[in-house]
C-alpha cells in the first residue's frame, strides 16, 4: 500500500521513562497540552506553573527563579489599567494589589522549586526566538502585557544567544538536581503576528539551537513535535479554527509519538489498560439500573482496584461506587 504522507520516524530514546518519573513542563501552550496528558495518565507532573511563556531567555530566567527559590525584583512589576502584573510572567498572574501578586508568584516559585528538586525530566517548549526588551531597563520580558510598543525594542535571538542562555541555566539545573534529564521541543504553534516569513526564521533559530544542544549534552534530547505537526500531519484539519493551534486530535497524535519514543514496556502496558478504563468510564448508559450495566460497573471497579497499587484512582473508584445501586 502506498502511503500518501511523510511519516516522521522518531528515534527511540535511550532514556526510557516509567510511571514513577516526575515531569516539569515549561514554555509555550504546547507544554500545557503535553503536561495535561501526563496528568490525565497519572504521572506526577507540574505543567507550566508560570503560565504560557514563549521565548527561551524568558523560560530560562523563570528556571533561575525556581532554582534559587527567589522572587522577581520590584522593577519587574507594573500597574496597567489598575491591574498589577509582572513582566517575567504570563498575564494569568495578575492581582489588584502588588502584595497580592507577589504572594501568588512566591507560591508558584516555591512549589516549582520543591518539585524541580525531585523531578526526573524537564520538558522545555520554545515558541519563538523573537524577544522584546524594555527600553527603560534593557531587560527581556516574557510578556508585554499590552503596554505600548514604543516601550520595547523587538529583536531576534541568535542561535548563539539561545545556546549561551541555555548553558547558563543548564549548569544551575545540574547543580540543583544532578539526575535531571531535559527534553527540548519547538512549538508547532505559528506566530502569525511576526508574519509567516519571520515566523519561519524564528523557528529555524530555535530548531538549530535545539539540535546543537541535543548533540552537545548527553542528558539533553530533542523531541520532534514541530516536525510531526508540520510534516507528518500537514493538513489544516489538524488545526483549530484560528488556523494556528493544533487540535486535540493533533496533540493526541504527538503524545502517542512521544510515548512510543520514551515509554518503557511497563508504562506502555499501563497506558493501554488506562485508556480502556477511561473509555469505559466515559460510557453513558440509557438504563443505568439494569443488571447488565451494574455488572459492567462491578467489572470496572475491579480493574480500578487492581490499578490502585500503581496509581491514585480514589476519585475514579468513588465515581463508580456512586453509580452502583
Amino acid at each position: 500500500m502506498h502511503i500518501f504522507r511523510t511519516i516522521v520516524s522518531n528515534s527511540l530514546s535511550s532514556s526510557k521513562i516509567s510511571l514513577n518519573n516526575p515531569f516539569l513542563t515549561l514554555g509555550s501552550c504546547f507544554a500545557d497540552g503535553i503536561g495535561r496528558r501526563l496528568r490525565e495518565n497519572k504521572f506526577s507532573v507540574l505543567p507550566n506553573p508560570f503560565g504560557t511563556i514563549y521565548n527561551p531567555h524568558a523560560i530560562h530566567k523563570l528556571l533561575h527563579y525556581a532554582i534559587a527559590d527567589k522572587t522577581p525584583p520590584d522593577n519587574t512589576y507594573l500597574n496597567h489599567n489598575e491591574v498589577f502584573l509582572n513582566y517575567d510572567f504570563h498575564s494569568e498572574f495578575s492581582a489588584l494589589s502588588q502584595a497580592e501578586l507577589v504572594e501568588k508568584i512566591e507560591t508558584s516559585i516555591n512549589t516549582t522549586h520543591a518539585f524541580l528538586k525531585n523531578a526526573s525530566h524537564l520538558i522545555l517548549t520554545y515558541g519563538t526566538a523573537w524577544i522584546y526588551e524594555r527600553r527603560d531597563t534593557s531587560e527581556i520580558v516574557a510578556n508585554c502585557h499590552k503596554k505600548p510598543s514604543a516601550e520595547f525594542t523587538k529583536s531576534l535571538l541568535t542561535q548563539k544567544k539561545v545556546i549561551e542562555s541555555f548553558q547558563n541555566v543548564y549548569s544551575a539545573l545540574k547543580t540543583f538536581n544532578p539526575s535531571l534529564k531535559i527534553i527540548l521541543t519547538v512549538s508547532p504553534v505559528r506566530h502569525l503576528k511576526d508574519t509567516l516569513e519571520l515566523n519561519s526564521v524564528s523557528k529555524s533559530v530555535l530548531r538549530l539551537a535545539c539540535h546543537t544542544l541535543s548533540t552537545t549534552y548527553t542528558d539533553v534530547e530533542y523531541f520532534p513535535a514541530y516536525e510531526i505537526m508540520l510534516d507528518d500531519l500537514r493538513d489544516y484539519r489538524f488545526y483549530k479554527e484560528d488556523m494556528i493551534h493544533p487540535t486535540e486530535e493533533a496533540v493526541d497524535y504527538i503524545w502517542s509519538a512521544f510515548m512510543d519514543s520514551y515509554a518503557d514496556q511497563d508504562l506502555k502496558n499501563f497506558l493501554k489498560q488506562w485508556k480502556e478504563i477511561q473509555t469505559a468510564m466515559a460510557h453513558k448508559p440509557f438504563h443505568p439500573s439494569t443488571k447488565a450495566h451494574q455488572k459492567f460497573l462491578s467489572d470496572l471497579l475491579k480493574k480500578l482496584e487492581l490499578l490502585s497499587t500503581k496509581v491514585d484512582v480514589k476519585s475514579e473508584i468513588s465515581l463508580i461506587q456512586n453509580q452502583k445501586s
